[in-house]
């Protein structure tokens, strides 16, 4: 159990080499937290990869070796303490040495490392992070296919409105702890609240290492730190109590998103407190059920499947999931920090959002997201990392996901913004090849199961019954006004109205001759305005439906003012129309909120790093 208080940084330095045999031949400082890329970049003066194709400059990492290193005196193990080298993620593939001794070698960024250090100890160490290349299935096309038989975001391989730029490299919090001997690896705190809410049983998992003859004490403290239950006993025996009248965590939007205080003291033989674990927690019931009417589709015979519960209820209570697609807002996710993400849901929080779907192209986020969408009363439906791709059922890669996914589940079981599991994004697909007997997701489905039954689980979004699209304002003939009208769905999970961003935005990643009118093969083509999707070669721009409505534009400022309004519009009719669609329609979540950098045109709200589209503002969303 990784815990951020007591992890002392270390200084690092970084080089690469083209095999992993070959030693680096010259090293640079490095940010740890962060990426290879990031890294060299700096130490070798590339300009700003936001700004027009300079991110190609960065494509060549893909295929190199990359060591981290650093070296410290050893401290001293007072009363038999342990010195452990810990990391919340390192990506990907990677191998860790210590004092030129192999001590581990790991595939998979969501796992955390953990290693007792103290035996190997010498007065003067060296640890070193050998990272491996990029992974990828198959040499061309350089495309997402690449990363479908790894638990690694695809999206970095390229999207629509992402560059290909792979991330590799020590990503979230990394260092050293002293640790006793006897010492705690994880504390889980759940509960079964009485049908009618009016009670809780909990129950208390302690597990450690070296704790035998160690007790738990346990109490659970509310805002004003009144104990409202407590236990204690041996670590390793569960612990339970009782609890009446809790206070519910709600979504902002319904009610208080209210937590409580879970301490849990580790005590020696003598009572003395070895170790203590606090973490916030929320009671609160969340299932997924059948929408209002669709028992009875299809209405005749012959009869098949009805769709997929997709419609929320939070104690007892319908709600109207309205909210956006999140995806990692940074190219390099190394760089997200709490102030980040804490910027952003606060904007989702004031569009009156009370659900983030989290997307499984991306990453899967940091703790310090899923606490800040705790204490602000935000949903989060997360999906594990496969899209779009047709995962493998060999064995090598299930025992991977396995590894993974079981190191999710239980970093974010505990939260109570944790509304929905998914398998991933669009993988009952054509282009994904998929289906509910494919190994990956029944895989999925049995560990969230075993290890988090009571939160609900998606095979893949969308199901039957729900929907992905429209992307653009005018397609096939058809305006969004018409299409939405015109659709009868359970939940919305993806839609988009495309817009181009602020004026203050385009001029920082494109040169000033390039500026107007938009072209393809410019800086404008490089960041997703022309031919980012589907073969069409104006998306995101989507000229032609401004002219359609507006003529020809004579300047940038009318183009994007025209172009804000069109997207503005079109969400406004699709969330509007989906509310009107209750209760057969439980959820509406456009495509997207943020973005990773720049674009130039997109279907976001929000333009990286967070700047607000126009239509951010139109939407009238808190109505």
């Amino acid at each position: 159990m990784i815990r951020n208080h007591d992890i002392t940084p270390l200084a690092w330095e970084l080089g690469h080499a083209p095999d992993r045999e070959t030693a680096p031949g010259n090293f640079c400082p490095a940010t740890v937290p962060g990426a290879v890329q990031t890294d060299i970049a700096r130490a070798e003066g590339y300009p700003d990869y936001n700004y027009g194709d300079n991110y190609r400059r960065m494509t060549w990492m893909e295929d190199r070796f990359f060591t981290y290193r650093t070296e410290f005196d050893a401290p001293p193990c007072e009363n038999g303490r342990q010195l452990w080298f810990v990391s919340k993620g390192i990506d990907y593939r990677y191998e860790i040495r210590f004092n030129g001794q192999p001590l581990i070698a790991r595939e998979g960024m969501f796992s955390p490392v953990e290693v007792e250090l103290t035996p190997h100890l010498q007065p003067r160490n060296r640890l070193e992070v050998l990272v491996y290349p990029v992974p990828k299935r198959h040499p061309e096309p350089a495309d997402r296919t690449q990363a479908s038989d790894v638990v690694k975001p695809a999206v970095g391989y390229g999207w629509d409105w992402h560059p290909r730029l792979v991330p590799l490299g020590i990503w979230d919090d990394t260092g050293l702890q002293l640790r006793h001997a006897s010492h705690l690896t994880d504390v889980l705190v759940s509960y079964t609240l009485d049908e009618d809410l009016a009670g809780a049983d909990l129950h208390i998992a302690a597990e450690g290492r070296a704790c035998d003859g160690c007790r738990g004490s346990w109490e659970l403290l509310d805002a004003e730190g009144h104990c409202t239950a407590q236990a204690e006993g041996p670590v390793g025996q569960p612990l339970k109590a009782r609890m009446e009248r809790p206070r519910l965590w709600w979504t902002h939007d319904h009610g208080e998103p209210v937590r409580y205080t879970s301490r849990y003291r580790l005590l020696d033989i003598r009572g003395n407190e070895l170790e203590r674990v606090e973490e916030r927690i929320g009671f609160r019931r969340i299932r997924l059920v059948m929408n209002e009417g669709t028992w009875s589709e299809p209405k005749g015979f012959p009869k098949t499947r009805s769709a997929a519960p997709a419609q929320i209820e939070l104690n007892g209570r319908p709600i109207f999931a309205k909210g956006s697609n999140w995806v990692c807002p940074e190219l390099f996710p190394g760089m997200l920090d709490a102030a980040r993400y804490e910027e952003l849901i606060d904007m989702a929080i004031a569009a009156n959002f009370n659900i983030l779907r989290s997307w499984g192209g991306g990453i899967v986020n940091k703790d310090s997201f899923f606490e800040y969408c705790d204490r602000r009363g935000i949903l989060v439906w997360q999906e594990f990392p496969l899209a779009c791709n047709c995962y493998p059922d060999d064995p090598h890669y299930l025992a991977v996901l396995e590894q993974e996914a079981t190191s999710i589940i239980r970093r974010l079981r505990r939260h109570p913004s944790l509304a929905i599991w998914c398998g991933g994004n669009e993988l009952f697909n054509n282009w994904s090849g998929m289906t509910d007997q494919s190994l990956p997701l029944r895989l999925l489905n049995a560990l969230c199961y075993r290890l988090s039954p009571e939160i609900p689980f998606n095979a893949t979004s969308p199901l039957n019954g729900m929907a992905h699209g429209n992307y653009l304002f005018y397609w096939n003939g058809r305006d969004i006004f018409q299409s939405i009208n015109n659709s009868h769905f359970t939940a919305y999970t993806e839609f988009g109205i495309p817009g181009i961003s602020p004026r203050e935005v385009l001029e920082k990643v494109i040169p000033p001759e390039e500026l107007f009118p938009p072209r393809p093969g410019t800086a404008w083509e490089e960041h997703h305005a022309f031919g980012a999707w589907d073969g069409q070669p104006e998306t995101w721009l989507e000229k032609p439906a401004v002219e359609r409505y507006f003529g020809k534009q004579a300047t940038l400022d009318e183009l994007i003012a025209h172009s804000s309004l069109l997207q503005g519009e079109g969400y406004k009719a699709i969330f509007e129309e989906a509310r009107r669609q209750k209760p057969y329609c439980g959820m509406a979540l456009n495509w997207c909120f943020g973005e990773p950098w720049p674009s130039a045109a997109n279907n976001s709200l929000v333009v990286y790093p967070s700047v607000p589209r126009p239509a951010f503002e139109i939407l009238n969303i808190n109505r």
